[in-house]
């Protein structure tokens, strides 16, 4: 019996926010995934989704990449495609949730470009110094530091409550997948954050968002981003210096004052230590950089 398409999305959504707890930005992707094959092969059901194999993910990789998607942006289709499938076959009544094995394109990490920690903290002053009220530059420069001072993704600093606050020696951080962690909290960050919460003129409820928009809401990252840009503009930094970039700073220095792998994998978040090795080319980049500069021969 043909199901209609807005069920068979609804159903979807509803396994990727409440079982498998996907982020919002990750759910909008893999329904719009989702939309787009139901779009192709036209009216079904669970048990037709179910029939889908490697035939049918090849062809609809096959017009996506007709559309101009790169090998990035399709392996993530593919990746959508394959758990949309998977969930089909356990509605269908196929047993356990099982994929088709299909291998993507070949993805090649691009390092991250961090900024020096002088920079970083400057990037941090001159938000603090450039914003139009004295109470919104305190909250962008708390925001930053967070990210740089423990390494936090953008949307942990602002999922942060008014609960945690005051900020103590070490803070337990929400990550992807509902992972939890402990990161250490520096004295620069919690004086930054402390400083922001004195000034902030609206309430900050112990249940409601910790970082305050202008009018009152929760602060956007676009408003965070826009702070950023706008001070990378006046230090002269390349569009590289990213909110994001901030994060891979705190790696990368960490990495370069003797940090191990697994201590740094713990510091981030990271579900697997093949996502915190890519520092380590880093690393490695930043060591020849400094060897091209210092060695006599080099500058000859």
């Amino acid at each position: 019996m043909t199901i209609e398409r807005s069920d068979l999305l609804e159903a979807w959504h509803a396994h990727l926010t409440q079982s498998r707890r996907r982020s919002p930005h990750t759910v909008r992707a893999y329904i719009a995934t989702a939309a787009r094959l139901l779009d192709r092969i036209g009216k079904t059901d669970w048990q037709g989704l179910a029939r889908l194999g490697n035939a049918d993910l090849r062809s609809q990789l096959a017009a996506r990449r007709a559309e101009g998607i790169g090998n990035v942006s399709a392996a993530r289709e593919l990746s959508a495609l394959k758990g949309f499938l998977a969930f089909s076959r356990e509605q269908a009544g196929k047993g356990e949730a099982t994929a088709p094995r299909l291998r993507g394109p070949r993805i090649k990490k691009g390092l991250p470009r961090p900024v020096t920690p002088d920079d970083a903290l400057g990037i941090a002053e001159t938000v603090k110094e450039s914003a139009a009220d004295d109470w919104i530059g305190a909250r962008d420069r708390a925001v930053l530091l967070l990210l740089y001072g423990a390494g936090m993704r953008i949307a942990e600093a602002l999922s942060l409550t008014g609960g945690d606050i005051p900020l103590a020696d070490t803070l337990t951080v929400t990550g992807k997948g509902n992972k939890q962690r402990v990161v250490p909290i520096l004295p620069i960050v919690r004086d930054g954050v402390a400083d922001y919460a004195a000034q902030c003129p609206w309430p900050i409820k112990k249940d409601g968002p910790l970082f305050i928009g202008a009018k009152g809401g929760p602060l956007s990252q676009g408003m965070v981003q826009k702070a950023m840009a706008r001070a990378r503009r006046v230090l002269g930094l390349p569009a590289t210096a990213t909110p994001h970039a901030l994060r891979h700073s705190f790696a990368t220095h960490l990495l370069g004052a003797g940090a191990d792998l697994r201590s740094l994998q713990e510091l981030l978040g990271h579900a697997s230590l093949g996502s915190t090795q890519i520092y380590t080319k880093v690393d490695a980049a930043a060591l020849l950089e400094t060897y091209r500069k210092a060695h006599p021969r080099e500058r000859d």
